[in-house]
């Protein structure tokens, strides 16, 4: 259990002793497809917010077994993954390995250690603050603002404690350790939970200039600026309206991962969930949550049965 670990590194480690398990750490699928299409889910997110160009350099914070990075990295003129895990880095390192323009890095504390002062352009976490206390929060935020470069953009998200899907999200954690003891709720690793508030200060004592924040959804997602580039702040708002539609976990994914909480911490049969998300094929969000809800099914034949072929 995760209680059982002292630090990051041993829990996630652990979490990716075989090539198999670190794919379920990542995404919950084990599956190269659905790996491959929430992967390029947020690869569009994440250009869209960082406005990517050819020859920027970017770093991934938590790149796990780059799910996002083998999407980006033929965009970009560098790609950088840093993780906790030796043994996530590993298997990015064998997933990109048909890259020439990217690295992969251990970090051995909460401190970016790759990354060289101003040496680069953008960067971007996934998923990963979710599961950092909140000295560690801005303690990477402190080290991005040293490492990004003066004009260097990052975009992150986390739990939103205040929409009402994500509070309910916190509610079944609390539940799932209602009658535990203290300890077992301190647990490395555990779902942590923030407001768009608490976020903004985060960013602004680190030194960053907040560009957008989104907290439409179970979600909050930042954008911010390091000060000091030649793009005025005003017009990078600007744009960055213009791509929110492409940015945002829009109603459609709300309304699809609340009902996905019931399935997962309730029981409840996917089946009417996975007809609704079909009934909508072509909605990019409707596609995504079908192609991961048919990999989360698979993985629990034993108490959904059989999962659809398609």
């Amino acid at each position: 259990m995760s209680q059982d670990f002292a630090t990051y590194k041993a829990f996630w480690d652990h979490q990716a002793r075989d090539r198999l398990n670190a794919m379920l750490a990542v995404d919950g699928s084990g599956d190269d497809e659905v790996l491959l299409c929430t992967g390029q889910y947020t690869a569009d997110q994440v250009v869209a917010a960082l406005d990517l160009q050819p020859s920027d350099r970017v770093l991934e914070l938590g790149c796990g077994v780059g799910r996002i990075g083998s999407e980006l990295a033929a965009r970009v003129g560098h790609w950088q993954g840093v993780d906790i895990s030796q043994k996530m880095i590993d298997v990015a390192r064998d997933r990109l390995s048909g890259f020439s323009n990217v690295s992969a890095d251990v970090l051995e504390r909460t401190r970016l250690d790759p990354a060289a002062d101003q040496s680069l352009d953008k960067a971007y976490s996934v998923a990963v603050f979710i599961h950092l206390d909140k000295e560690d929060l801005f303690l990477y935020l402190q080290d991005l603002y040293r490492a990004l470069k003066p004009g260097g953009r990052i975009y992150f998200d986390t739990w939103n404690i205040a929409h009402p899907v994500g509070f309910r999200r916190f509610a079944y954690e609390v539940n799932r350790f209602r009658d535990q003891a203290p300890v077992a709720r301190k647990d490395v690793a555990r779902n942590q939970f923030s407001c768009p508030q608490e976020i903004e200060i985060y960013l602004q004592q680190a030194g960053f200039e907040v560009a957008m924040m989104l907290a439409d959804s179970p979600w909050i997602q930042a954008v911010a600026v390091k000060p000091g580039g030649s793009e005025p702040l005003e017009q990078i708002k600007g744009k960055l309206a213009a791509q929110r539609d492409t940015i945002i976990y829009g109603a459609g994914w709300t309304e699809f991962f609340d009902r996905l909480l019931q399935t997962i911490f309730e029981g409840v049969h996917p089946q009417a969930l996975y007809d609704s998300l079909r009934a909508r094929q072509g909605d990019r969000e409707a596609d995504m949550f079908a192609t991961w809800l048919r990999g989360f099914w698979k993985l629990s034949e034993a108490q959904f049965g059989p999962a659809p072929a398609a």
